[in-house]
């Protein structure tokens, strides 16, 4: 169909696509049914005239006829016509001159069908017979008018009209059916409509029953709950960063004006101390800043195998030990990854135990199931399991972490539960009898053939 002449609504398409093909299926059925009743009323007719002309013409044979041979209907046109053509015996509605037909049957065979019509006359459903296969026998000609709707159109016309009624009740109920089951997709469309970034509260109807329209609905609506709750989250991150910025972009000011506006009473090797401290702390933040939008970006480096037990060791090896650290990381463990960030997840996780540790640190490396489990355990006050989830949110640093590290930037858990989760694994704080246990769980490697 052109596009200039297909409907652009849903509705108006479905309406015409179901008129057409029931269009087309009725028209095969009328035409079947119109050859059909034509082929059956004719060959009723041809049946009847045959047993009139077989009657007669066993008559004919032992020779008695009457000169009005009696004839009922509905075959009221009898004649027997001798080898010159010329009129016998006919019944009172048959002419007696004038032959009902010229057809005379050969005598290898005898039984003939005709339609013969004449001019100003009605065609006649006609039956000849020989009587003989001698060259003198005579014919018997029996026939009966043509029914009207084989002679006219009328059949046709009446088969016509009713697939027209057909059709234009198919395409009514269609139109019908189609716009009740659209009615909700236009709801949809119009709640959609009124949706904008700046609210996201409102939420599609959701019609009654379990069919598809009713599933798009709720996925819609819980779509529209996610794209909500990821957007307040983002509202918080950006309300969050830009205090968490501010704090140290303020303080960085207040020393420049106090040695700019106070040259004699401020020390500038103190001043220019305290703003590379505060720049450290921006620098950090950026940083993790930086690296959280290229985790959230979707820009996947390509995975690789690695031993976790190798990785844990050289990792272990290359921080200062500020306490000592018991390592049971036996190689053999293979995942698939990226290792610059698993590298950022061991670092932070090492750093962090290490702030916090009192005398000892334990680091394993274990399988569990189909897993590789990383812990790192300390000996240090340990994190109240109120605060285990919320530790790994953004900016967020308990009162002992910023006790013990006043520059953090409060992001390398998050960062870390992020890289994490890429790798389709977890990251969480699990009960231990002393301090704070931290475990990395991922999958063990089947196939790098998925990007991280």
């Amino acid at each position: 169909m052109s596009p200039l002449l297909q409907p652009r609504s849903i509705r108006a398409r479905y309406t015409v696509v179901a008129a057409a093909f029931s269009l087309i299926i009725l028209s095969l059925l009328g035409t079947t049914l119109d050859l059909t009743i034509r082929y059956k009323v004719q060959s009723d007719s041809f049946d009847q005239a045959e047993r009139i002309a077989s009657q007669w013409s066993a008559a004919a044979r032992t020779g008695y006829v009457p000169e009005r041979i009696p004839a009922s209907a509905p075959v009221e046109l009898v004649q027997i016509v001798d080898d010159h053509m010329r009129v016998v015996s006919a019944s009172r509605m048959a002419s007696t001159t004038v032959p009902l037909s010229r057809i005379r049957p050969p005598a290898d065979d005898r039984f003939q069908r005709r339609i013969e019509c004449q001019e100003h006359s009605p065609c006649v459903v006609l039956m000849a017979i020989r009587l003989t296969p001698a060259p003198d026998a005579g014919v018997v000609y029996a026939g009966l008018p043509e029914p009207g709707f084989l002679s006219t159109h009328s059949l046709e016309y009446f088969i016509g009209a009713g697939i027209g009624v057909i059709v234009a009740i198919a395409a009514w109920t269609t139109w019908v059916l189609v716009g009740r089951t659209l009615r909700p997709v236009e709801a949809i469309r119009a709640r959609m409509s009124e949706i904008t970034v700046s609210d996201l509260s409102l939420r599609v109807p959701v019609p009654p029953g379990r069919d598809e329209i009713t599933q798009l609905s709720a996925t819609a609506n819980q779509t529209l709950a996610r794209l909500e709750g990821a957007v307040e989250q983002q509202r918080q991150f950006a309300s969050t960063t830009s205090h968490e910025l501010r704090t140290p972009l303020a303080g960085l000011r207040t020393q420049l004006e106090e040695a700019l506006h106070y040259p004699d009473d401020v020390d500038p090797k103190e001043t220019i101390r305290s703003a590379l401290s505060s720049t450290d702390r921006l620098e950090a933040i950026v940083n993790d800043l930086l690296l959280l939008a290229r985790l959230r970006t979707d820009d996947p480096t390509p995975p690789e195998p690695i031993d976790l037990g190798q990785l844990v060791c050289a990792e272990v090896r290359s921080i200062n030990h500020r306490v000592p650290m018991d390592v049971r990381a036996p190689s053999g463990l293979a995942i698939c990854g990226s290792r610059m960030q698993l590298i950022r997840v061991l670092d932070n996780l090492l750093t962090n135990a290490q702030r916090h540790a009192e005398g000892t640190i334990e680091v394993t490396v274990e399988q569990d199931g189909d897993q590789a489990v990383v812990a790192v355990l300390d000996d240090g006050p340990g994190v109240a399991p109120a605060d285990r989830e919320r530790i790994f949110e953004r900016f967020v640093r308990l009162d002992e972490s910023r006790r013990r590290d006043p520059g953090g930037s409060g992001l390398g858990l998050a960062i870390s539960r992020d890289i994490a989760r890429a790798h389709h694994g977890t990251l969480r704080v699990e009960d231990s009898p002393r301090g704070a246990r931290f475990a990395l769980r991922l999958p063990l490697m089947g196939t790098c053939a998925e990007d991280i």
